[in-house]
């Protein structure tokens, strides 16, 4: 004869009902990331005064960035030196019509490892 305590039943439903919340509360954080991200307060789809030109890899930790600031008559490039410690001002010069904001310098994550794994795929064929 197993006897239930009174308040046994009380205490699970409000361990439930707390663990329910936790895990929403966790699914929420990305959430909200995710749509702070897409949204003009996250930064998104704002019309910036500052973007990337251009980007010269020198070695493992040090570039040379070309960045155009300022808007209309105003514009300016700057043609910073970045390194780990340091962001020094190498050159400034107006901007020259014709060129577009810099892509991505190196194939992206995602298709290096889907190459990656084509590899690996075709070694482990017979």
């Amino acid at each position: 004869m197993a006897s239930e305590r009174p308040g046994a039943t009380e205490m699970t439903g409000s361990l439930v009902t707390s663990l329910l919340w936790f895990v929403a509360i966790l699914a929420l954080i990305p959430a909200a990331l995710w749509l702070l991200k897409r949204t003009p307060a996250g930064g998104a789809g704002s019309n910036a005064l500052m973007k990337s030109v251009a980007t010269l890899p020198l070695s493992a930790s040090q570039r040379i960035v070309t960045v155009e600031v300022g808007a209309g008559e105003e514009r300016r490039w700057l043609v910073l030196g970045v390194t780990p410690a340091s962001i020094t001002t190498l050159h400034t010069m107006a901007p020259v019509e014709g060129t577009h904001p810099a892509a991505p310098s190196g194939p992206a994550f995602a298709g290096l490892l889907a190459k990656l794994n084509k590899r690996e795929g075709q070694a482990d064929a017979p």
